[in-house]
């Protein structure tokens, strides 16, 4: 999993674009992405990465599925947010941007404390577009690296964002959007995974 969203940096030096509505710093994580267009992004960078020998076999890059999104969020605990349940939300600006300490914009990748494997904004700044068609209808007890289904409206969206309530950055929360839809709070992050 990439440590960090895709900054308009990077999104612009691959795909010779940017159409984020926040602008100004170009470590600021791109947004208004469509998920195809993040698709298109993963897609690119596998090419290239694969190109220069860097992508072992039976792996890509592309968009985490829901499931592995949270194992990444998570980091090995079961709490509502990686680093505790805090219900009121009271240690929340340490590791995510949301509506009380964000002024309502995007911020610099990076600037927070990581989870405990080193990932940044997994919660709060840009929600991540996920692979998966989003499912009210997740199954029950435990199930090892689900599948989500394979047609749908909407995709999964994760991590809550900077304009969301705290509650929304927990770990579980789950968002649905159309892919073919832009919102200037929505970016993604990819992962180097197995080919699906």
């Amino acid at each position: 999993m990439s440590r960090f969203p895709v900054t308009q940096k990077q999104f612009e030096t691959l795909m010779s674009t940017n159409p984020s509505n926040h602008k100004g710093d170009p470590n600021l994580p791109v947004e208004m992405v469509t998920w195809n267009e993040a698709v298109n992004y993963c897609a690119k960078l596998n090419s290239q990465e694969q190109i220069a020998g860097r992508v072992p076999n039976g792996y890509v890059y592309r968009l985490p599925t829901d499931a592995e999104w949270e194992y990444a969020c998570r980091a090995g605990t079961s709490t509502a947010y990686f680093y505790g349940d805090d219900p009121g939300c009271t240690n929340l600006a340490k590791y995510a941007w949301y509506s009380a300490n964000s002024n309502n914009e995007t911020h610099p990748v990076g600037l927070l404390a990581p989870n405990p494997w080193g990932l940044y904004d997994m919660n709060g700044n840009v929600g991540q577009w996920c692979l998966d068609w989003f499912d009210y209808n997740l199954p029950g007890g435990t199930v090892y690296d689900p599948v989500g289904p394979s047609f749908g409206v909407a995709r999964v969206v994760r991590g809550g964002c900077f304009e969301n309530p705290g509650i929304s950055s927990r770990s579980s929360q789950r968002g649905a959007w159309p892919p073919e839809r832009r919102r200037a709070v929505v970016g993604f992050r990819p992962v180097l995974g197995p080919t699906l």
